[in-house]
C-alpha cells in the first residue's frame, strides 16, 4: 500500500506474482517448461500490466504488445512452426496461465492468432501452405483470425449456412463464398481469415470445408463490434461475404468435415481452461494482497475470521482447478485426451474462474470495480471465457453424452 502526499486514499499493490501451488500440480514440470512459463511471466508483469487498463477501457487493441509477443515468440501460442523450437503441452498450457493472469484479451490475441488461425493452417494446410503462411504468421507479419461462428450459428455451429461453391473465374479454379460469420477475433483487422463454409452445389459433398480468405478480398465486409463489456482490447468482428472468390490453392485440404473443424477446437479447449486458472489466479492474488494491505475497524481485514475463510474457500476452488488442467494435460501429452475430458476441464474450470472472481470482487468492495486493482477486468472477461470454445450448457452435455450414452443436443 503507497500513500500519495495530500491524498487520503491509499492505493494498493495487488500485482504481484504469488506462485501459488497449494498441491504440488505443477511440481514434476521440467525445467525448460518452468523457465518459459516464467519468461511469459516476466512479460506480463514488465509490459502488459502497466499498460493493459488503459487499452481495455478504450477497447483498442494493443498492437504494440502484439508485436513483442512475436518477438519473444509467444503469439503462436506453442503450435508448431517448422524451424522453431517446439513447446511441449504442458508449457503451452504454463504460458497461456501466466498470460491470463495479466490480461484476457492478450491470451486470446495469442489464441486467435496461434491457437486458432495457425493451428488450422499447421494441422490441416498442404506443406505448400503452411511453408506460405506459418512462419510470417508467427513473426506477426501476418495477422489470422478463425471463422466459425455465425450471427445466428453459436453453439450449433455444426448447422452453419456460410456455403462455397465450386467456380472459375477469369481461368482460375476456386470457390465462390457467401454468407456471415460473428465474433470474429482479428476479423475486422486482420490479413486471412480461416473461413469455415459447407460445400454445395454439382456434385459437392454437403460437408464443412475450410478456406484461407483474404481480409482484402473483394465482397468481404467486416465491421468491428462495438459496445462489448468484455475482452475490450481484442476487436472482434461481424463478417459479411458476397461472392467473395478463393484460388482453389486456398482450401484446406484437410478440412473436409466438422470433425476437422472439432480437431482445431479440442485442442484448443484445454488451452481455455488453463486460461480460466490464469485469471483465477489474478483474482486470489489480489484478494490476499488487498487483505493484508486493506486496514478496517482498526486492523488488516486479513484479521477477519470471514475474510481468511473466504481466501480458504478461492484456493480450495484454484487448487482444484491447477490439478485438473495439470492433469490433463499430462493425458493429452499421452496422446489419450478425450473431447469429453477436455470439455469437463473447460466446464469446471471457467466456472470456478467465474465464483473465484466474484469472491475477490466482493472482498474489495467499493475498491473492486477499478481497473488498477485487476480484478473488475478480470470479472467481466471471464464472462467470455465461460462463453467462447463452447458454453457451459454445451460442455455439459458433451460430458453428459459421455455419462450416459445419450446425445441431448436435439
Amino acid at each position: 500500500m503507497t500513500q500519495t502526499p495530500g491524498v487520503t486514499a491509499p492505493s494498493y499493490d495487488v500485482a504481484q506474482p504469488l506462485d501459488i501451488d497449494f498441491a504440488g500440480a505443477f511440481a514434476d514440470v521440467t525445467e525448460d517448461e518452468r523457465a518459459y512459463q516464467l519468461a511469459v511471466r516476466t512479460f506480463v508483469q514488465d509490459e502488459v500490466l502497466p499498460i493493459i487498463d488503459g487499452y481495455w477501457e478504450r477497447a483498442e487493441v494493443p498492437f504494440e504488445l502484439v508485436k513483442r509477443m512475436a518477438e519473444l515468440d509467444f503469439l503462436r501460442d506453442g503450435v508448431d512452426v517448422p524451424g522453431r523450437p517446439k513447446v511441449s503441452l504442458m508449457a503451452e498450457g504454463l504460458a497461456a496461465m501466466e498470460m491470463s493472469r495479466g490480461d484476457a484479451s492478450v491470451t486470446t490475441i495469442c489464441g486467435v492468432q496461434g491457437g486458432l488461425a495457425l493451428r488450422s493452417i499447421v494441422m490441416l494446410g498442404s506443406p505448400e501452405q503452411v511453408e506460405r503462411w506459418a512462419e510470417p504468421m508467427a513473426r506477426g507479419e501476418i495477422l489470422g483470425a478463425f471463422a466459425l461462428t455465425e450471427p445466428t450459428h453459436g453453439s450449433d455451429s455444426v448447422a452453419l449456412e456460410t456455403t462455397a461453391v465450386r467456380a472459375t473465374r477469369d481461368g482460375v479454379d476456386g470457390y465462390v463464398i457467401n454468407g456471415e460469420k460473428k465474433w470474429i477475433g482479428f476479423g475486422s483487422c486482420g490479413d486471412i481469415t480461416v473461413v469455415w463454409a459447407r460445400l454445395v452445389g454439382d456434385g459437392a459433398d454437403n460437408a464443412v470445408h475450410g478456406f484461407v480468405v483474404p481480409q482484402d478480398a473483394p465482397g468481404y465486409a467486416a465491421t468491428t463490434i462495438e459496445g462489448k463489456a468484455s475482452l475490450r482490447a481484442i476487436w472482434q468482428a461481424h463478417i459479411v461475404m458476397t461472392d467473395v472468390f478463393v484460388p482453389a490453392e486456398n482450401a484446406l485440404p484437410g478440412a473436409r468435415s466438422f470433425k476437422d473443424t472439432g480437431r482445431v477446437l479440442q485442442a484448443t479447449r484445454l488451452g481455455v481452461a488453463w486460461s480460466a486458472v490464469g485469471q483465477a489466479v489474478a483474482c486470489y492474488e489480489t484478494a490476499v494482497a488487498y487483505s493484508k494491505q486493506r486496514i478496517q475497524f482498526g486492523r488488516p481485514l486479513a484479521a477477519s475470521q470471514m475474510v481468511q475463510e473466504r481466501l480458504t474457500r478461492m484456493l480450495s476452488t484454484l487448487t482444484q482447478m491447477q490439478l485438473l488442467v495439470a492433469r490433463m494435460t499430462r493425458l493429452d501429452e499421452a496422446g489419450v485426451l478425450t473431447g469429453p475430458q477436455a470439455s469437463l476441464a473447460k466446464y469446471t474450470c471457467t466456472r470456478g474462474a467465474r465464483e473465484i472472481a466474484a469472491t475477490a470482487r466482493d472482498m474489495l468492495g467499493g475498491n473492486g470495480i477499478l481497473l488498477q486493482n485487476r480484478v473488475a477486468r478480470h470479472f467481466a472477461d471471464i464472462e467470455a471465457l465461460h462463453t467462447y470454445e463452447g458454453t457451459e450448457s454445451v460442455q455439459a452435455l458433451i460430458v453428459g453424452r459421455d455419462i450416459t450414452g445419450v446425445s441431448a443436443f436435439a
